[in-house]
């Protein structure tokens, strides 16, 4: 993540966030899809003149260099929050974002899950919605880094994969990278460029296909996990 302002949270003793488990056993805390070192180093585009915005989706980062699925579940657990690094757009970037895009910018988390029934090709991007976090407006966070806690923690197994979920638009995504680096969004085959048509996933239950993959960018993005002991 980028060095920016950062808001932060202490999740289990501030927030009360406590967690029940068996005397004298303890859970691993890990900060799923963050990865510090990076070239480039991983700073949302907003403002720049190529200010691109994630955009009316659902993706999740693929690869960072020669790092695979770094927001795959490492163990079984639950997730108590997620952070996201966010550019700061101009008022002009921003309106514009506002009026094509859907509104104004927001997102949230979600925890999908492989089917294993299919073959590993497909199913490693066919995906199926478990749970996901309430929406949080971006606006007031712009030009920072920012934790968001959950009130209601969302139980994940290894292997599961942490999204982010974008209905409208998120100054969140990092540009520059070499081809290694790339995500992978919930918009069917040919529509990868399409932008403004609604494809993020957010009935839950729900199998989506995430046939589009972009390269050279990064979703600015993570969650913390605390995992079962």
């Amino acid at each position: 993540m980028p060095h920016m302002r950062r808001l932060s949270a202490v999740l289990l003793a501030g927030l009360g966030l406590a967690l029940v488990l068996p005397a004298g056993s303890f859970g691993k805390l890990a900060e799923v899809g963050l990865l510090t070192e990076t070239n480039p180093p991983t700073v949302p585009s907003c403002p720049t003149p190529t200010c691109l915005a994630v955009s009316r989706t659902t993706g999740y980062q693929m690869r960072v260099g020669s790092t695979r699925s770094p927001v795959m579940v490492p163990r079984d657990g639950v997730i108590v929050a997620w952070t996201v690094s966010l550019g700061k757009p101009t008022s002009t970037q921003s309106k514009f974002f506002d009026a094509n895009e859907g509104g104004s910018a927001s997102a949230g988390i979600a925890i999908l899950r492989p089917d294993r029934r299919r073959k590993a090709k497909v199913a490693h991007y066919t995906l199926k919605l478990i749970s996901q976090s309430p929406l949080i407006q971006l606006e007031p966070y712009f030009g920072m880094t920012a934790q968001f806690p959950l009130a209601s923690t969302l139980p994940v197994k290894k292997g599961d994969i942490v999204a982010l979920t974008v209905p409208t638009w998120a100054p969140a995504l990092a540009l520059g990278f070499t081809k290694e680096t790339s995500w992978r969004a919930s918009r069917p085959g040919k529509q990868c460029t399409v932008t403004n048509t609604e494809t993020a996933q957010t009935k839950t239950g729900s199998e989506v296909q995430y046939a589009c993959a972009y390269q050279t960018a990064r979703l600015t993005y993570s969650a913390t996990e605390i995992s079962t002991p």
